[in-house]
């Protein structure tokens, strides 16, 4: 399937300003949780490795990424960040990687003991216009990231530079500023700047913000 508006051989990886749950103390994983979303994404091409976090609802590890349109990317940059690093589907699909499995919550409770190699995808799908005795499966609790679109690996994803597709940064300072060997590595033409598509979307609003 080619390329079109609401579909995408590419997935991106966010980081966040958040500290994420990860175990790997490799990397020294104290002073990765407390660096900043930009940070993150210099040490992810560093180390050419984004290490597993936990998953909320089944405590596995998985690396997570996104295939939510562009049209949706403001959004999407919104609850992490402008800084991203993309790879092809079939890259990461041969990394073990896959969609998530967004299951109702009635029947997520109904399975006891779900396989460890099922696990690291799935999330609970408990939306706010569940019914009164869905929402008690997860205490009452709202479960919805269906419009992540979300891929997953389940375990940490090493990979060669050669195979990143594109990055994302905030500005054009960033990328003034980014390591001269990772932009002819990449190459320049493979970064995208957020702040053009703002610029963009201020002339041409044609999407929702």
């Amino acid at each position: 399937m080619s390329n079109r508006p609401d579909f995408s051989q590419y997935l991106v990886h966010f980081t966040s300003d958040r500290a994420p749950c990860i175990k790997d103390t490799s990397i020294g994983v104290e002073g990765f949780t407390k660096m900043d979303a930009y940070g993150k994404l210099l040490s992810i091409l560093r180390t050419a490795k984004i290490c597993a976090s936990i998953m909320p609802w089944t405590g596995s590890p998985a690396v997570c990424f996104t295939e939510c349109p562009w049209n949706s990317l403001l959004a999407h940059t919104k609850n992490y960040s402008p800084y991203g690093i993309g790879f092809q589907k079939d890259y990461v699909f041969s990394m073990h990687g896959g969609p998530v499995y967004y299951i109702r919550a009635d029947e997520y409770n109904k399975q006891p003991d779900w396989h460890e190699h099922i696990k690291p995808f799935l999330t609970p799908f408990c939306p706010s216009y569940a019914p009164v005795e869905v929402k008690k499966c997860l205490s009452n609790k709202i479960c919805d990231y269906t419009h992540e679109r979300e891929w997953r690996v389940p375990h940490e994803f090493p990979f060669e530079l050669s195979k990143v597709s594109f990055v994302v940064l905030n500005t054009y300072e960033d990328m003034a500023r980014f390591p001269t060997s990772f932009k002819d590595t990449i190459g320049r033409d493979n970064f995208i700047l957020m702040e053009n598509y703002k610029k963009i979307e201020e002339l041409w609003p044609v999407h929702r913000l």
